[in-house]
């Protein structure tokens, strides 16, 4: 599983010209599943992004949680963040979870998120979406379960 997280002043995710998640300061969170992960790797995953602390103090250090900003998730889904891209130009997605699993891994997900009690908004799974950000800082974290979920860790 990966994420790639980008501590944004607001994001928003649009379908076919509907907005489907809008948030002003937090994350936004762009998910990669592979058929090998778990929900056990999910919720590992789930309590790292949410627990890091990207956002600065009033002293201007970087130390604070979403929790401590009041900031919201939002979470789309992506399978491309599993590009081979070793041989040739044209990417295989060969090791990207299947469809259905990806997406109910993705909801789950979504669920796990939700449970913190913050504001969790989302993509659709599959569909064409149109992402507009503003990064803050830039400020982007790939976190990737073959490491956070490493029995070294």
């Amino acid at each position: 599983m990966k994420f790639i997280i980008q501590r944004v002043t607001h994001a928003s995710c649009t379908v076919d010209g509907n907005v489907t998640g809008s948030i002003d300061q937090g994350f936004l969170v762009f998910v990669g599943v592979s058929d090998k992960d778990t929900k056990e790797i999910v919720d590992k995953m789930v309590q790292k992004m949410l627990g890091l602390r990207i956002f600065s103090d009033e002293e201007g250090k970087i130390n604070l949680a979403l929790k401590d900003v009041n900031g919201s998730v939002l979470l789309v889904s992506q399978f491309t963040l599993y590009a081979d891209c070793k041989k040739g130009n044209r990417p295989s997605f060969t090791d990207a979870g299947s469809p259905d699993f990806a997406n109910e891994m993705f909801n789950y997900i979504i669920e796990r998120s939700k449970s913190s009690g913050l504001k969790v908004e989302t993509g659709i799974f599959g569909a064409d979406m149109k992402i507009e950000l503003l990064n803050d800082g830039p400020f982007t974290i790939i976190l990737d379960s073959d490491v956070i979920c490493s029995k070294k860790n």
